[in-house]
């Protein structure tokens, strides 16, 4: 399973979870005043998902990350494997309260999402968006820069595990092609 890149290795414990709590908890918004954190609540998106709801498409244009205030998310991806000519939907992870997704659209251009995000049960997400980073960038510079940092912190760190797994698979394809 491929969910080392999707694994929220940020999280925190569940502790009160009312909407300033959650942000405050959130890897990116941690190290905000309280003062930032209600500035930064009034520009977040909360929206409540039935089960099996899709949240966003793997090949869509990505607008914003998402952070999960309760319930969870499955990720999936589709998959066009070498001896079948049609698709195959590939369970990747599920995430849970307290992980985010989709953080990459908040620094790409038009970035396409690599998954298919599903909800498995009821949930409710917080939305954060790109135009709400930009507002927040222009409006508050200070806070901006801080949920930057941490968004470039969490970016490097998933390539770096990124390239680590990739090094790992291609010694390991190796190996398997030197076997006689």
């Amino acid at each position: 399973m491929v969910n080392f890149i999707w694994d929220n290795i940020f999280k925190r414990s569940e502790r009160g979870r009312d909407l300033l709590h959650i942000l405050g908890e959130n890897y990116l918004f941690e190290t905000l005043t309280k003062a930032e954190l209600k500035f930064v609540k009034e520009m977040v998106h909360v929206r409540n998902y039935r089960p099996g709801e899709v949240v966003f498409r793997q090949g869509e244009i990505g607008v914003g990350m998402y952070l999960i205030a309760s319930g969870s998310i499955d990720i999936l991806v589709e998959d066009i494997p070498a001896d079948k000519p049609e698709k195959q939907t590939v369970f990747v992870t599920r995430l849970g309260v307290g992980d985010f997704f989709g953080e990459l659209s908040l620094v790409e251009e038009n970035g396409r999402r690599t998954a298919t995000a599903v909800t498995s049960v009821e949930t409710t997400l917080i939305g954060f968006f790109k135009p709400d980073l930009i507002e927040i960038v222009e409006r508050n510079p200070s806070t901006g820069v801080k949920i930057v940092t941490r968004l470039a912190e969490v970016l490097g760190k998933r390539l770096k595990e990124t390239t680590v797994k990739v090094t790992e698979l291609k010694r390991e394809m190796r190996r398997q092609m030197e076997k006689p």
